[in-house]
């Protein structure tokens, strides 16, 4: 029993110190000014301000409840552990032992939110890929990506948005981009900024070789309040056929719209709506928060940091290599951590690699 409640006091200690970390205090005081605005008449007068506030007040509200029950419950096992120690005429040791791991589990599960210290780690998140050259290997390796992220997605109960799907010549995608709306998506999802490399036999080849493709995600936070001023004269926009999940009114209206931001060449292209308005205001939306994003970038060195250097996809520039042949491994190059099991992780199961960006991201900057 001595070993269970040295783990469970070690626990105790790493929960008192993340409570310290994220003040928990600071953060109760924020959500009661939340509160406060939200019981103002006129608070839903402004839908999309109201809207903002609400969930950033249900998700605080959420973090302060979980850490606030955990280190409820990891000072009564620890009560209830040193009781059971001295009572010889019970034995608890197995449930005890039971609750401990429950509680580990669920701790390194809020961990999580100790390593999201950036201004927009706890947004969500615009995730776009695009296939690197290589024709229809590229397009297959980039649409098993979008497969891949999207399990994941599912598998966290995140809500997400296909906005727009470019087809590749003859099977998978030459692009897409997906709108993440969940808490901390972008603290989460910035991990998976970069060029992705496939080594596998070719399935398109005739003679089934060997063949290395690339496939390049791009990860930017969604701004919940884009305030950015547009010269219409700066832009460009298109419309044209959607091909996307429109409904019936797909390839038969210009519903689908692309802004081009002349200035900086930055392009955003919307095809998921029902209707030419709503694409374009999405499209504006996305549009004014890169802008925005990029106006608080001092230099070069933030906009590596926030929003990841745009790298050609190809040799040498990867940050994580999924080998399918001659032997089975994923490995990201940047931390070093390693799956054995290529098909587990392209169903999803990315949370390893998560996890130790994050650590490295901490460690780097901490230096």
């Amino acid at each position: 029993m001595k070993e269970t409640i040295d783990k469970i006091e070690s626990l105790q200690k790493r929960v008192k110190q993340a409570l310290a970390v994220i003040d928990i205090d600071a953060k109760k005081k924020k959500l009661t000014e939340f509160e406060r605005l939200m019981q103002s008449p006129d608070f839903w007068q402004d839908q999309k301000r109201a809207t903002n506030i609400s969930q950033q007040a249900a998700w605080l509200r959420e973090e302060i409840d979980n850490w606030t029950r955990l280190s409820k419950q990891v000072n009564d096992l620890l009560a209830l552990a040193k009781l059971d120690q001295s009572d010889t005429n019970v034995n608890l040791r197995k449930e005890i032992d039971q609750e401990t791991d429950k509680l580990a589990r669920l701790y390194q599960r809020l961990e999580q939110e100790l390593f999201l210290r950036d201004e927009y780690d706890h947004n969500p998140a615009i995730l776009s890929i695009h296939a690197g050259a290589g024709g229809d290997d590229a397009h297959d390796w980039a649409e098993m990506l979008s497969r891949m992220y999207i399990r994941f997605f599912e598998k966290q109960g995140w809500s997400f948005s296909i906005l727009d799907s470019s087809r590749g010549g003859t099977v998978g995608i030459k692009s897409i981009t997906i709108a993440v709306k969940a808490k901390n998506a972008y603290g989460l999802l910035q991990s998976e900024h970069g060029v992705h490399r496939l080594v596998r036999l070719s399935p398109f080849d005739a003679d089934h070789a060997r063949h290395t493709s690339f496939a390049l995600v791009e990860v930017i936070p969604e701004l919940a309040e884009a305030e950015v001023e547009l010269d219409e004269k700066d832009l460009r926009i298109d419309t044209f056929l959607s091909s996307g999940h429109g409904g019936q009114s797909v390839n038969t209206t210009y519903s689908a719209v692309r802004v081009v931001h002349l200035p900086t060449g930055i392009t955003v292209t919307c095809q998921n709506e029902r209707s030419q308005l709503q694409n374009k205001e999405t499209a504006l939306r996305i549009l004014k928060a890169k802008l925005l994003h990029l106006s608080k970038l001092q230099h070069q060195e933030e906009l590596k940091n926030i929003k990841g250097e745009h790298k050609e996809a190809a040799w040498g520039n990867q940050i994580r290599s999924y080998v399918l042949h001659p032997y089975k491994m994923v490995k990201d190059l940047r931390t070093g951590h390693e799956e054995g099991d290529p098909e587990k992780v392209l169903d999803g199961e990315i949370m390893g690699f998560i996890e130790s960006y994050l650590r490295w991201k901490v460690n780097n900057l901490d230096r």
